[in-house]
């Protein structure tokens, strides 16, 4: 393939070695092949490991701080600057790993929505990674992709070592630096690949508010009667599972954008977990897995390369990643002029406590969506043990946001409230006790308190405030037990929940305690202990 008319010098950099310009899924698997980078497995995906780091690695992740991000970004331990001066050193050290290396190149789409779609290209030295690109993010036709001028660049060098740590203001040998002057983002030392994900991610909340667009970390999909929906949720808690329903069409699994036209997806794949992942529980995701889909950190069998999806001897962040036309009721075009009738926040609570499905009045959904609660799920993080944590992610993605939640409460706001969506909070977590004692909810009931919330019929329901968190828990719901909807009918002990629901009211005042600037009436949204 003819490189683009747009070199790599547009980048700094200065090839001898070979460079690949957007390779097709099969030439790029052939590549990875070759290089020793994977293996084919029996369903053909292609399946590779990511070494020591199977996660995320928020302490290494940087924005370097100049006139445009120095009043607009939130700066702490989530969004950490660095000098324009380390930044040009670790480019440096880039381009002189790069200069004799065999490159990939991918020229892709980041946003679905014509109006709004932002050119981006990844400079690669694995196969696989730019595999990974290729299906997750939108593919151009070859007519536009051959003359795009990138507006972002990620160089994307697992093996480059920067050299001197402190020279380079670094923490560990690992580093993704994200510069909005340059419009480049460096990720060195990790082979992780939803760093490369995440960074583009990060770089359209930055940028987008200020087009009065809302940026979410949510999954997207759309029923039968034309009616949109977005599941809000961190790693783990089932945005890709719930929204990948046969009977609704999905319009993406994880970050969207929600602009005066409509929903639309800032991606072209999926990323889904797959650990316990099985064709029953999740038909659709299970049937994705073939040619073309990319498997990272799954053991399969030495004889029959079939995967072992319970198998999680290397991480239980297992994952696949595929293009969104893989899913057979998708949307292929990412993007619907429909604006939802349904906003539901997933929450995976370790304690076992909140109700497994509650409606939210707008200052409770601000309040929520400035919380973030949920637990961690093993594994998605670098250092992380083997059990969830609790913790608290504003607007269930502070690690991807760089400007101050508020930002993106306020425009969560407006829209819930012209659009007159409902808004809900779905527990996937625990039932019956904590994480240890009680059980995770089963998917049969999640599903069918969610089908009941998005056809209309739960809001019909008599409700009653929850004593404690004060969210309308529904009295009744169709093929679910009536003691399941009230968490502490389901525990052995009524004392050990109040003691329990209450431990984790505190937590969430304590929390919310640094939110300044919000009105009284979100303020007093919250539980009660």
């Amino acid at each position: 393939m003819n490189p683009s008319k747009h070199g790599l010098d547009l980048h700094g950099l200065q090839q001898t070695g070979p460079v690949h310009w957007n390779l097709a899924a099969p030439l790029l698997s052939e590549h990875a092949i070759r290089r020793n980078e994977g293996q084919l497995a029996a369903n053909g995906a292609l399946v590779a490991l990511t070494g020591a780091r199977t996660g995320r690695s928020p302490k290494d992740k940087f924005i370097v701080r100049d006139s445009i991000t120095d009043s607009t970004v939130e700066w702490g331990t989530t969004n950490v600057p660095m000098t324009p001066e380390h930044f040009d050193k670790l480019h440096s050290a880039i381009a002189k790993h790069f200069v004799d290396r065999e490159l990939f190149v991918v020229d892709a789409w980041a946003g679905a929505d014509p109006q709004l779609q932002m050119p981006i290209r990844v400079v690669a030295e694995f196969a696989w990674h730019a595999l990974f690109c290729r299906q997750l993010f939108r593919r151009p036709a070859p007519a536009e992709r051959d003359s795009m001028r990138p507006e972002f660049t990620i160089l994307a060098a697992p093996r480059c070592n920067p050299g001197d740590l402190k020279a380079v203001g670094l923490n560990s040998e690992v580093f993704v630096v994200i510069n909005f002057t340059n419009k480049l983002v460096l990720i060195g030392g990790t082979h992780y690949a939803g760093e490369m994900k995440k960074s583009i991610f990060s770089i359209l909340n930055f940028l987008l508010p200020d087009k009065q667009v809302f940026p979410m970390h949510c999954s997207a999909n759309v029923g039968p009667g034309g009616d949109s929906a977005l599941y809000f949720g961190l790693s783990g808690t089932g945005k890709t599972t719930l929204s990948a329903d046969p009977q609704r069409r999905l319009i993406g699994d994880d970050e969207h954008g929600w602009s005066d036209r409509g929903i639309f997806n800032f991606e072209g794949g999926c990323y889904a977990k797959c650990i316990k992942l099985s064709e029953k529980s999740e038909p659709e995701i299970f049937r994705a897995i073939r040619f073309g889909a990319v498997l990272e950190n799954v053991v399969m069998a030495p004889d029959t390369r079939e995967p072992n999806y319970d198998d999680g001897s290397l991480t239980e962040n297992t994952r696949v990643a595929y293009p969104l036309e893989y899913i057979a009721n998708a949307v292929p075009e990412g993007f619907v002029n429909i604006h939802p009738k349904a906003v539901v926040f997933l929450t995976a609570d370790a304690f076992g406590v909140l109700p497994p499905i509650a409606r939210l009045t707008t200052p409770q959904a601000m309040y929520h969506f400035l919380s973030g609660y949920t637990a961690k799920v093993a594994g998605t993080e670098a250092g992380m043990g083997n059990e969830p944590q609790a913790t608290f992610s504003s607007c269930f993605g502070a690690p991807f946001l760089p400007r101050p939640p508020m930002a993106y409460a306020r425009l969560l706001a407006e829209r819930v409230e012209k659009h007159r969506a409902n808004c809900w909070l779905l527990n996937t977590g625990w039932s019956g006790g904590p994480f240890g004692v009680g059980q995770r909810m089963k998917l049969d009931y999640t599903r069918a308190m969610l089908r009941a919330a998005l056809s209309g019929k739960l809001a019909e329901v008599p409700s009653k405030p929850d004593p404690i968190f004060g969210v309308l828990v529904p009295q009744s719901c169709p093929d679910v037990p009536e003691n399941v909807l009230q968490p502490r009918s389901t525990w052995k002990s009524a004392n050990d929940y109040d003691t329990k629901a209450c431990d984790l009211a505190n937590r969430f005042i304590a929390n919310f305690k640094k939110f300044a600037g919000v009105s009284l009436e979100v303020a007093a949204a919250g539980p009660k202990a």
